[in-house]
């Protein structure tokens, strides 16, 4: 398992893991998200946490093709 690999120092955590994850999204997330969805032609919803954000920044990178491979 990847989290326990202590050769990747920063191993990637689930969103849904997050202690801080409930809280609302950041101001950088919210507006890379409106980059994003502007790019994808989708609106984004009014509140959203900050797990949520990860989750649709991920989604939308995937459909976009842009950011990490």
């Amino acid at each position: 398992m990847a989290e326990d690999d202590p050769t990747q120092p920063n191993p990637e955590k689930d969103p849904d893991d997050w202690v801080t994850g409930e809280e609302p999204a950041t101001g950088p997330q919210l507006s890379y998200l409106a980059t994003l969805a502007q790019q994808a032609g989708q609106d984004l919803p009014d509140k959203l946490t900050k797990a949520q954000a990860s989750k649709l920044i991920d989604e939308l990178q995937s459909r976009t093709g842009r950011g990490a491979a």
